[in-house]
């Protein structure tokens, strides 16, 4: 049985003394979030200075200069924001050396990738996970997502003894002591796996550094720049992995960003079998919001509610009117629309469904999987958070769904809230 959760204190945290230390650590230092010293120290870490293409500084410079400016953002969480960006620039480091000393690893052919699509928390994750345990299937583990290559000099045995499988424990245990509820939310241990826009951090794009910290310029900067260049770049590292595990497997992959970049990603993975999983949008914001205001504690000095609430509201309606108007694009024989409380209700019957639209055998021993990791993984078994829209946030969830009509109608969602 799960345990029931309930956040009472979003716009007013009340921190606890491991918070309080954190906060009052990250006072105490001082983080340069500029470009040249994000580069300077990922060529200290790495030992190489050959970035590749230059066309990413930009994008890295755009990207320091918001945050930089951004007087909300709490010392602590500077220092945070610039660990990642060390982390990417360190990851391009060394794919562009491994991609130099190999350059056969660019005509690895990266096939028929079962790619599931679908808005944050609408299920997606625990699909994602459930097909990863199809050992026909390659996936993503959160600690590779993470650094797909090891430190020059480092072992790379690829388990838990794996330098950067520890690192990435490290980073969860931390996450939990600064944010303890977000397990409950959004689990990240190191086996999880992961979504493959990860993989494009190296190259400084995607929609993900939006769910770092609040960054309208960098959303803006991303609309208005065609797409393609770093999905293949993202292909290009995926090309990297397989080569490195020497199997061409087909791969599992996911993510939202997908929905409204559905023609840039069949242009790059054209026999995709695509997956789109649909779930109430009130339900997802305000799961995300809830979420992104419990973090803020620790990222912002004020909780913005409100500002939370119209940028996610207007960012999930950016993701389905985009689906809305591409969805036909993928073949109806290699697609397949999974409802929520479906998937929910019956997840067997749902991956019975996935497997004959991906042309996979749905055998005795793939079942058998899905049944154990079903059992060992229970929903809410990390406790099951109370999410209160119209408490916490103010909004009447009803005036709220008026807005999704054009998606909740198109594909015949379910509203959840009430």
């Amino acid at each position: 049985m799960s345990t029931t959760v309930t956040i009472d204190d979003l716009a007013a945290p009340r921190l606890s003394a491991t918070q309080a230390g954190l906060l009052a650590w990250g006072d105490s230092v001082t983080t340069d979030l500029s470009a040249a010293a994000v580069l300077s120290a990922a060529q200290q870490r790495t030992g190489f200075s050959d970035f590749g293409p230059a066309d990413f500084r930009e994008r890295l410079q755009r990207l320091c200069a918001e945050w930089d400016a951004d007087g909300g953002i709490t010392a602590f969480h500077r220092a945070v924001l610039f660990g990642y960006l060390l982390r990417y620039a360190s990851n391009r480091l060394l794919i562009q050396a491994e991609l130099g000393r190999h350059p056969e690893i660019l005509q690895e052919p990266v096939e028929r990738p079962v790619v599931v699509v679908g808005l944050p928390r609408s299920g997606t994750t625990h699909l994602v996970n459930l097909l990863a345990t199809d050992p026909r299937l390659q996936s993503l583990p959160l600690w590779e997502s993470y650094e797909p290559l090891p430190l020059p000099g480092a072992p790379a045995p690829g388990d838990q003894t794996d330098p950067r499988y520890r690192r990435c424990a490290e980073a969860w245990t931390g996450m939990q002591q600064a944010t303890p509820l977000l397990a409950a939310m959004h689990p990240m241990e190191p086996d999880h796996v992961h979504e493959e826009l990860e993989l494009m951090g190296p190259d400084f794009a995607s929609y993900n550094f939006e769910w770092l910290t609040h960054s309208p310029g960098w959303r803006d900067y991303y609309y208005a720049h065609e797409q393609t260049p770093h999905y293949e770049y993202l292909k290009n590292v995926l090309r990297l992995l397989q080569w490195r595990r020497r199997r061409r497997d087909r791969w599992v992959l996911k993510c939202p960003q997908h929905l409204e970049q559905l023609p840039v990603l069949l242009r790059v993975f054209p026999d995709a079998t695509v997956i789109f999983t649909h779930r109430d949008p009130v339900a997802v914001i305000q799961s995300t919001v809830t979420m992104q205001a419990y973090t803020q504690r620790m990222n912002r000095r004020q909780v913005a509610l409100r500002e939370l609430l119209d940028y996610w509201s207007d960012r999930i309606e950016h993701l389905l009117r985009a689906c809305v108007r591409d969805r036909a694009l993928v073949p109806a024989g290699r697609s397949f629309d999974s409802p929520f409380h479906a998937f929910m209700a019956d997840p067997p019957a749902t991956l019975a469904r996935v497997y004959a639209t991906a042309a996979l055998d749905l055998d005795r021993a793939a079942r058998a999987r899905l049944d154990r990791y079903l059992a060992a993984h229970p929903r809410g078994r990390q406790g099951q958070v109370v999410y209160e829209l119209r408490r916490d946030f103010g909004v009447e969830p009803a005036v709220l769904r008026r807005r999704f009509d054009f998606y909740l109608e198109r594909f015949g969602v379910r509203p959840e809230v009430g």
